[in-house]
């Protein structure tokens, strides 16, 4: 039982000797790994950088044409019904038997064609304003920011950078230390 309490005792130690090696980095430090820490810049100028982007959109163009219409002026079947009866009665009066029946069945086609063909003399054709539209891309060119050139001080020398962003009046820097080889 004493072995188990001594062994006991010498792990705890162990533990306790492992933390006691930790570095105490002290508050408020903001170093990292690798000898990096950071730390605040005063900006002293940001220039926006531009670039000219080539985009295209959809634009709807109308445009006013002139469209033939016709005025059928009441047409309405009527010289088609009396061509198809004068033409199956002309056809009925042609042939015997079942010829006579194909006869005014084709009579009755004829006619009505030649009666619809009659009645159209009369329509009207005249010319109307009509607006058409389509949809078509229009090519535009814009600037647009495409990141920022900062110039900073930090601890009396001045730097520069490319930025995403506007840092604004102050920005965070990463200082990083190493030996020289």
């Amino acid at each position: 039982m004493l072995k188990n309490v001594l062994l006991a005792a010498l792990a705890g130690a162990a533990l306790f000797a492992g933390s006691a090696q930790a570095q105490d980095r002290g508050y408020g430090d903001d170093r990292g790994p690798d000898n990096v820490r950071l730390a605040w810049a005063d900006v002293l100028r940001v220039d926006p950088v531009y670039d000219e982007v080539v985009s295209t959109r959809p634009r709807e163009e109308c445009y006013d044409t002139e469209v033939e219409r016709r005025d059928s002026r009441g047409n309405n079947g009527a010289g088609t019904v009396i061509g198809a009866i004068v033409g199956g009665a002309l056809g009925n009066q042609v042939g015997k038997g079942d010829g006579r029946k194909a006869a005014t069945v084709a009579g009755a086609l004829i006619g009505g064609a030649i009666g619809n063909n009659a009645a159209r003399r009369d329509d009207r054709y005249y010319a109307e304003p009509e607006t058409r539209c389509r949809t078509v891309s229009e090519r535009y060119s814009e600037r647009r920011i495409v990141g920022y050139d900062v110039q900073y001080r930090y601890r009396g020398d001045v730097f520069m950078s490319h930025l995403d962003y506007d840092p604004g009046e102050r920005m965070r820097v990463r200082v990083s230390v190493a030996p020289a080889e």
